[in-house]
């Protein structure tokens, strides 16, 4: 424990280290250490205000599930502005469980960066939260960047198995009608696993879309 204790200066220097492997090597070493003490170094190193500092410190607290390491992501994402740490931050927090969902569907609220919002839903596309996914699914088919409406919705291919299938259903078949081919595209790709009767139809007039993407996707699928 003291040979630990006497270690922490020098962790704590190599976190403020302008190499990035120092930096990497040294929050290995802290991941190792018990919590009580891996903590506070990380809460040091969160309050300072090089964003790539508060991002080390994020992606640090995850090697760390424990009371004090949740409570103070919660500070730190409520009070964060930058986007890369903002997105470091709901990966780390997701590492809590079901308990970060609500922090993940307000940190999605809060934010319109794409980079906040594709991590988002790439994480909540891996669970089972249907409700919470397809929330954040419908409000990115809204946003004014591409990828994200794209991310929207191609998460809707997760809906299908939920009691949510209907109305996430209704939403890609809209799409499919959509004037920009990218967003036909990708609703035809969404349709992938659907059982609803009605997407045999969908898929069948996708087939005769005037872009071959669209009609090489629904040929994809129907195959």
């Amino acid at each position: 424990m003291n040979d630990r204790l006497n270690n922490l200066p020098e962790i704590e220097m190599q976190l403020r280290s302008f190499a990035l492997n120092e930096r990497v090597m040294a929050l290995n070493q802290l991941a190792k250490l018990d919590s009580s003490l891996a903590v506070p170094v990380l809460e040091r190193l969160a309050a300072e205000t090089d964003f790539m500092f508060r991002r080390l410190a994020v992606m640090g607290l995850a090697n760390h599930p424990v009371e004090s390491a949740f409570v103070l992501l919660q500070e730190l994402i409520s009070r964060e502005s930058d986007h890369s740490v903002l997105a470091e931050a709901a990966n780390s927090v997701f590492e809590f469980g079901d308990r970060s969902i609500p922090i993940l569907l307000s940190i999605f609220g809060r934010s319109s960066h794409w980079l906040v919002r594709q991590t988002i839903i790439s994480i909540l596309v891996e669970t089972d939260h249907y409700d919470a996914l397809f929330q954040v699914a419908t409000e990115a088919l809204q946003d004014e960047t591409q990828t994200v409406k794209e991310a929207g919705i191609l998460a809707m291919a997760r809906i299908w198995r939920s009691s949510l299938a209907q109305p996430a259903f209704e939403l890609i078949k809209a799409l499919a009608a959509d004037e920009f081919w990218r967003n036909r595209w990708r609703a035809a790709i969404a349709l992938s696993g659907c059982t609803l009767p009605e997407s045999r139809e969908l898929l069948a007039k996708l087939q005769t879309d005037e872009n071959y993407r669209v009609v090489a996707a629904a040929l994809e699928v129907m195959a």
